[in-house]
Formats: C-alpha cells, structure tokens, sequence
C-alpha cells in the first residue's frame, strides 16, 4: 500500500499537504540489514510537522534494550512528544532454516519492534492497517485513558484497512510491557502480532546489558506455509521472538556484567523459564522493577499467559543454557498422536512399508536422539518442516530446537559487543570425561529387593 492510498483511505490528503511530506527512515535490524520503515500519514485530529527522520533511541538515561532476533522503533521528536510509527501487515517469516511462513506482524517483522521510552515521556504512536481485517492496538499493562486501551467496539471504533489512527498519552510507571491487537484477537496474535513496549524509570539502573524476548506458540501443519488459528492445544513450533534454536540469537555477555532478561508470554501456554549456571533473582514484572525485599532467588521461573518477568544476574563464564523446561517445548514441528515405538521389535518392517512408502525409516526402540542423525544424513520431513531435533555444538549433537538458546559470557567480550564468540573455551580439568566403555563397570548400588 502506498503513502497515496493510505491517505485516500483515512480522508487525510489535504491535511498531508499542507503539513508537506513525512520522513521515511531506515532502521537497522541487530544483523545490521536495513529495514524500512512505512512512511507515516497522519490523521486529521493530529497534525504532524515536517521534521528529522526517526533515529534509533539512544537515550543516555538507560541501557538500550537488546531484543533477541529483533530490532527497536525509531522515534522523532515532535513538540516535546516521541513519535512512533507502527503498520500492520502481512509479513514473510523464517521460524528458522527450512521453515518460512506468511504471518502477520508489524513494520515487516514478528514481533514487531520494540518500543522504547521512559517514565513520564509523552508518547504518539501512528498505526496504520495495511491487513485485509479491522485491528486495534491494545497496550498490555499500561496505565493509560480508557479510549486509549485499543478495545475494538469497547473503547474504540476498529481501524479498518486502509486506516491510520493515533495514540496518545503520558507513561505514568516503568516496566516491562507489551502490545498486541484486541481485535479478532484469536486469529491475529495466532499469526505473530504482538511486541515489547518498554519502559525505563526515570532514574538510570545498574544494568550492564538488557535482553528481551517474547514467547510464542505456533501451529504450521506439514507441508503449508501459513500458521494455524483455529489450534488451541497441538502446536508445531515455540518460540523465542518468533524464532525457533538454533536460529535463535545467543545473550551475549561479558564476565561480571549485570545482566537483565525480560521475558514475556503471549503464547496459549504457561513456561517455565530455567536458565544454567547462575541462581538468577526475578526482580520485576508488568508492575515494573520490584523493591528490593521482593526479589527472589530462583533458578526455574514461571511466566503464565500474558505475565512479564525480569530476571537478573551477574555474568559467569562459560555457555549456558537458557530454555523452557516443558520438554516438548524445546523441540521443532512434532507429530502428535504417532504411536510409542519404544521397546518394539521392528525387523523387517523397514523393507515392507518402502514398498508403500520409499524412503521410510523405522525410528524410536531405543529412544529419539537418532533423529538428529537422520535429518542431518538427508533424510528430511515434509517440505516447510523443521526437525524434530538439531543443532551442534563443540560436543556433538545437541538435539534440541524451540525454545531453547544460549546465554555466552566471556571475559573479553567488549562494551556494546553482542557478537557470537563462538564455544566456549573449558579450562583443563572442567569438562566431563569418559572413564569406561564396560558396562559393567563398577557396582553401582540398586534399590533393594
């Protein structure tokens, strides 16, 4: 959709006129792609001046958000307001290699980007609907005017295609929030709308390096190239920002830096968040950050649907990882309802079932881990599938996927550098070794009959 047909749309062109043309500017993804941002028409009640082009937020009052696989929302000034530019529509997604989907996002992307402010800063944000669908913009745990909640029919009309509506209003409280549509809200954040709204206090914190991510569920079937709305239980694919491991991005860190992870949950399910080699302290949610005799020390953390939580840590070396510990959730697509084969004696079966199906492989007596290998050796599922399990590390396979990543801390990792180091190099002396290959070794004790 062009800047024309937007205006045409929203009845705007002789206010766009009079205001003269509006900046397009270009923000860079973490990977340092560029990435266009829409050009912004502005709606009558609201008259927006020629002014610079947005410029990626480098407010010197906080540590910037890193947001895993993402990017942030550039913003201009405008009369001592932070203008944001958000557009619905349809995007082109990777989950991860061999699996690209149509979704639906904001500014090209799923999540949409981060948006970041501080405490008491007066916020716009334009939003343009460029879906075939009406949608609103619900901004989750914002203290905010009622009109201002994006309820589609409650307390707003819904903006249709074509439309761009305005948002307006102060940020009263710090945190960690989100936003996402309230408007067939089942299909739209089942496609991949939503994103991070932060907020900073007013007060710079402690905080060395701030990663955020959302979570999500996703249900692409074998062989489509568009997510599932309708499925409520069996989904394919878990995310992290909409991407499954190991194309996830890994949390970057140097030794003793004070880290932040925000992590939050617009998925259909509970995950419980555990990260390795450090007892973390949850210091903050929605509500924003705690005082300090409300933090506790965990090292499994629990964000239901539609809940925030910060955690915080000091970086210690090594690569640790950082995953949900519903098992089945750091897989890929999984087949549901396929029978146990564990303990079956399939001999023979092979030959048989090739003479219906070439190619088939019988898997699974004595467990899944060769799955990896096959799908590593070629023998692939059906086109627009991941694997069950992938992934390598220095080690061997590590038979993993979904939400699963890897915080890597370094004691030369430089300010400002979320670059992967590569493996982590154990000193000698720390990493596990074989002492035997006799399975009898030993006389390891056994409950007592």
């Amino acid at each position: 959709m062009s800047r024309r047909d937007i205006m045409l749309a929203t009845g705007t062109v002789a206010l766009a006129s009079a205001a003269g043309p509006v900046s397009r500017a270009v923000a860079q993804d973490h990977s340092g792609h560029a990435m266009p941002m829409p050009a912004e028409a502005a709606p009558a009640a609201t008259p927006v001046v020629e002014g610079p082009a947005p410029t990626s937020p480098r407010d010197g009052r906080y540590t910037p958000v890193r947001t895993l696989n993402g990017w942030t929302l550039p913003y201009r000034m405008n009369g001592g307001v932070k203008e944001f530019h958000l557009i619905a529509e349809e995007v082109q997604h990777e989950f991860g290699a061999g699996s690209t989907a149509t979704c639906w996002g904001y500014n090209g992307s799923t999540p949409g980007p981060t948006i970041e402010a501080v405490e008491g800063d007066r916020v716009r944000i334009f939003v343009t609907n460029a879906l075939g669908e009406h949608t609103t913009v619900h901004w989750h745990g914002l203290i905010l005017p009622a009109g201002m909640d994006g309820i589609g029919g409650l307390t707003q009309p819904p903006i249709q295609p074509g439309e761009t509506y305005v948002y307006e209003f102060t940020l009263r409280q710090h945190g960690t929030h989100m936003y996402h549509p309230h408007a067939d809200e089942m299909t739209q954040m089942a496609y991949g709308m939503m994103g991070l709204f932060i907020i900073h206090p007013r007060q710079r914190e402690a905080i060395d390096r701030d990663f955020a991510f959302l979570l999500h569920n996703w249900a692409l079937h074998p062989g489509t190239w568009r997510p599932d709305p309708a499925v409520m239980v069996d989904f394919d694919l878990w995310t992290f920002n909409s991407k499954v491991f190991p194309a996830i991005e890994p949390l970057v860190a140097r030794t003793g830096d004070r880290v932040r992870i925000r992590v939050g949950n617009l998925s259909m399910w509970n995950h419980p968040v555990h990260l390795h080699g450090v007892e973390f302290l949850v210091t903050g949610s929605d509500g924003g950050r705690w005082p300090q005799s409300q933090w506790r020390r965990e090292v499994t953390e629990t964000v239901s649907v539609g809940q925030m939580r910060d955690i915080e840590f000091t970086a210690v070396p090594g690569d640790w990882a950082l995953h949900c510990h519903m098992a089945h959730h750091t897989m890929n697509a999984m087949g549901h309802d396929v029978p146990n084969p564990t303990g079956v004696d399939q001999t023979g079966v092979e030959a048989r079932v090739r003479k219906m199906l070439p190619g088939y492989m019988p898997m699974g007596r004595e467990g899944m881990a060769e799955h990896q290998d096959h799908t590593d050796a070629g023998h692939q599922g059906p086109v627009n599938t991941m694997p069950m399990m992938t992934g390598r590390g220095p080690f061997g396979n590590m038979e993993m996927g979904g939400m699963f990543t890897l915080v890597k801390v370094r004691d030369d990792v430089a300010p400002g550098d979320y670059g992967d180091p590569g493996w982590y190099d154990h000193p000698p002396g720390t990493v596990a070794s074989r002492v035997s290959t006799d399975r009898n070794f030993g006389s390891p004790p056994r409950r007592p009959a």
